[in-house]
């Protein structure tokens, strides 16, 4: 299986759909989209005060409908296939996930990627949503769509969290055959239903080659278990970088949102680098971010705590080549579909304005070094 790098395509506003053209050239293995009601950045820290993006746009949570945003992205390309990364099964009813993956699937002619995980607190708690036990709502989601999408006439269906009763879907599956399922998953009970389940896998964190292949080779061993092909299942990922020189990197390093890093990383990750988390033992990571509850005093408190040389270790960053031969590591890991996602463009307006450039030049030196495959 060869190495192909994939891209991103925002879903916050301003939405920037009309550049995706440029992403169906072949470059590209797929196009992932993002799902989120609101991004991991805290409110105390988007202003002005703290970061000129600010000045650019009022809110880091101006985000669209991913599922809506593919429909578009289905119709406005014609050959790279289009991904969301990831929808959670907590906002959304398996039924309607199972109904909109196949009208994108249509729409797109066979191009459609199901992206999935359990869920993220600050997307559910806020709104109401019921995040108790979320990998078992997950599996059992996982059950009602592939049910669904593989049933004849009306089914059946009684569970811990979904029910049915002469439910159907008679709409019929592009071409004969079903929208691939990848999932989000970095935890034990994750990785195992990945197994037995995905036709793709991407690690919610993996800080290390050494740590992606751990999770992957768990992946793999579940589905042989299952009786499939453990090769079958794509690994991708996306790694976080920062991309520049060295002065570069150390004005990066400075900047509040770059440091808000930490804050996607579990305190008990962080540890194995031989780091206290700013934010303190306990803390959880993805789980643990509530943006419109991490009060300025606390964000600014945590902003003193943070080393530089804690976000260093942890991610990949420097040239675009340095940059390259990291991920390269993660490829020789087993990594096939990296997505290089250049946080120093949150560094401010600048730094955004070059960051499509970087990332692009690291994903051809990447290009380079594995030989595409």
């Amino acid at each position: 299986m060869k190495v192909q790098p994939a891209a991103f395509l925002r879903t916050t506003l301003p939405l920037g759909i009309d550049q995706i053209g440029t992403l169906d050239t072949g470059r590209y293995h797929s196009v992932w989209l993002p799902d989120h009601m609101v991004s991991f950045w805290p409110d105390s820290i988007w202003t002005p005060e703290f970061t000129d993006l600010a000045t650019a746009s009022p809110s880091p949570h101006r985000h669209l409908d991913a599922m809506a945003v593919a429909g578009a992205a289905a119709v406005l390309t014609k050959n790279v296939p289009i991904a969301t990364s990831v929808v959670d099964t907590v906002r959304r009813h398996p039924a309607m996930l199972a109904q909109t993956a196949l009208t994108l699937d249509h729409l797109s002619r066979g191009r459609f990627i199901l992206g999935l995980g359990s869920g993220e607190t600050e997307n559910t708690v806020p709104y109401g949503f019921d995040f108790s036990r979320p990998v078992g709502r997950f599996e059992e989601a996982l059950q009602v769509i592939r049910l669904l999408w593989e049933s004849q006439g009306p089914v059946d269906f009684e569970g811990q969290f979904f029910r049915l009763h002469h439910a159907r879907m008679d709409t019929e599956l592009y071409n004969g055959r079903r929208p691939p399922i990848w999932i989000g998953a970095s935890g034990p009970r994750m990785l195992q239903i990945t197994g037995r389940y995905a036709d793709g896998w991407w690690p919610a964190g993996a800080w290390t080659p050494e740590d992606y292949a751990a999770k992957l080779a768990v992946v793999r061993d579940s589905a042989k278990r299952a009786g499939r092909d453990p090769m079958a299942i794509v690994p991708a990922f996306i790694l976080i970088s920062l991309i520049g020189d060295d002065d570069e990197l150390d004005a990066i390093l400075q900047a509040p949102l770059v440091k808000a890093i930490l804050l996607q990383v579990p305190a008990a990750e962080l540890k194995k680098f031989g780091h206290e988390h700013p934010m303190g033992e306990g803390w959880r990571g993805y789980q643990d971010i509530d943006p419109g509850v991490l009060t300025r005093g606390r964000i600014l408190e945590f902003l003193d705590r943070v080393d530089p040389r804690a976000i260093l270790d942890l991610v990949p960053h420097g040239s675009p080549r340095q940059v390259a031969q990291t991920v390269k590591a993660y490829c020789d890991a087993g990594l096939r579909v990296p997505k290089i996602l250049d946080y120093g463009g949150m560094a401010g307006l600048a730094y955004g304005a070059d960051s499509a450039r970087k990332v692009r030049e690291a994903e051809d030196e990447l290009l380079k070094l594995t030989g595409g495959n």
